[in-house]
């Protein structure tokens, strides 16, 4: 995967972050989010490169949106890389519209065909970093997981932390983890980050697990292939129209499990602005001259983090 183009990317979120961050805690989600999304779409369309939209707000999100099927990028001939992308414009518009930390402007993307495009609803996600690959199975008692997990990790159980969507649809696994003696992280939202912290050291979380937006968790999975991480996914669909898209999509057996290399097929790469400050990217900052920004690339086919810090010009 072309190094210069992934840095076009993280100029796209770029552009996202600093336009949803003019929002921040003014108390409307979807300005921010349109703002986000009309700054990402103006940078992919000046991209050298031909991108369709795998995974976008369309089908869950009453807001503007990169619909799904949508045709990003400039180049037109027949030789133009083609690409499956997944975007995520403003992860966290409740959090930007209270001013909160923890926002983020995403994206991920593959070769044409590379990333398992789920209908817009729920996926049970269950994410961990290097030391547990190969360990997990979503369908066995989350005690057994963190168990596994925790005796690779050379931890007692209830020396684990264990990050939570909070949700009234996973308090089955926060009781588990608190039965079990272990500390529990809840989230309101950013799934994606909380989802790749097991694979980051300053994050002090060996395990993410609830049921989550279907998109997000294959976002997440990008970011996880590329740290070397492991995760495994089950679809959830939650009323009868994503039941039927989920056929539509022969993704029909909801008793199977999406594996890391189900998710994501071959190289992918996840490019992250922070918004607002996270325990992994700084959020967006202006100065008199300057506006500054804090991202994240990883790549799956080299392994490599890169943390860029930028200084626009205000």
């Amino acid at each position: 995967m072309d190094r210069n183009l992934a840095l076009e990317f993280v100029r796209v979120t770029e552009a996202a972050a600093i336009a949803a961050s003019k929002w921040l805690g003014r108390g409307d989600k979807n300005s921010a989010d349109q703002a986000a999304v009309e700054a990402m779409r103006a940078r992919l369309n000046d991209i050298d490169f031909r991108g369709t939209v795998v995974i976008g707000e369309g089908e869950k999100d009453e807001a503007p949106m990169l619909y799904i099927g949508e045709k990003v990028g400039r180049a037109t001939g027949k030789d133009a890389l083609e690409f499956d992308i997944a975007v995520d414009p403003l992860e966290g518009t409740s959090l930007t519209a209270a001013g909160k930390a923890g926002a983020i402007s995403v994206i991920a993307f593959g070769p044409k065909g590379s990333l398992l495009a789920p209908p817009g609803t729920y996926m049970d996600q269950l994410s961990v970093g290097p030391v547990g690959r190969g360990l997990i199975d979503i369908q066995a008692p989350l005690e057994e997981n963190i168990k596994k997990v925790a005796r690779a990790s050379h931890k007692k159980p209830s020396e684990m932390t264990i990050a939570i969507l909070e949700r009234e649809r996973n308090q089955h696994y926060i009781a588990v983890v608190r039965r079990l003696g272990a500390r529990v992280v809840l989230f309101e939202h950013g799934t994606v980050a909380h989802g790749l912290a097991p694979a980051i050291s300053d994050w002090e979380i060996d395990m993410m697990i609830g049921i989550g937006g279907a998109p997000e968790a294959v976002i997440t999975a990008a970011g996880i292939k590329s740290l070397g991480g492991d995760m495994q996914a089950m679809l959830k669909p939650h009323n009868d129209e994503f039941l039927k898209q989920a056929k539509d999509r022969g993704m029909a057996d909801l008793n199977k499990v999406y594996e890391l290399n189900d998710l994501i097929k071959g190289s992918a790469l996840l490019v992250a602005t922070g918004v607002s400050p996270s325990p992994i990217l700084g959020g967006v900052t202006y100065g008199d001259d300057f506006i500054t920004t804090h991202s994240v690339m990883m790549r799956s086919q080299s392994g490599t983090i890169r943390f860029i810090k930028a200084y626009h010009k205000a």
